[in-house]
């Protein structure tokens, strides 16, 4: 049976997967610093959830990015507020 990490460079030999899987550095990267930010406020899921007026299957989706629908901004700023931070967005030049 292939490990998780073989299994992901034997897919990441393939161009199309490749190209896809670059694709999305910047949707992880930035999914990434909302589960950290929930890691070193130690606080759960489920905290946040309640916190927001949700549930915790739909924070899990938010923070996997596996979600049907894109998460609004308003609903970004909430998770933010429930983690004591501020969301800041940037425009930058390629």
């Amino acid at each position: 049976m292939l490990t998780h990490k073989e299994l992901k460079n034997r897919a990441l030999e393939r161009t199309d997967v490749k190209a896809e899987y670059e694709s999305l550095a910047d949707e992880f990267a930035f999914l990434d610093e909302f589960l950290k930010a929930r890691t070193a406020a130690g606080i759960t899921q489920a905290e946040v959830a309640k916190r927001i007026g949700t549930t915790q299957s739909t924070i899990a989706r938010l923070e996997s990015g596996r979600g049907k629908h894109s998460p609004s901004l308003a609903t970004l700023q909430k998770y933010a507020h429930a983690l004591g931070c501020r969301l800041e967005l940037r425009l930058r030049r390629d």
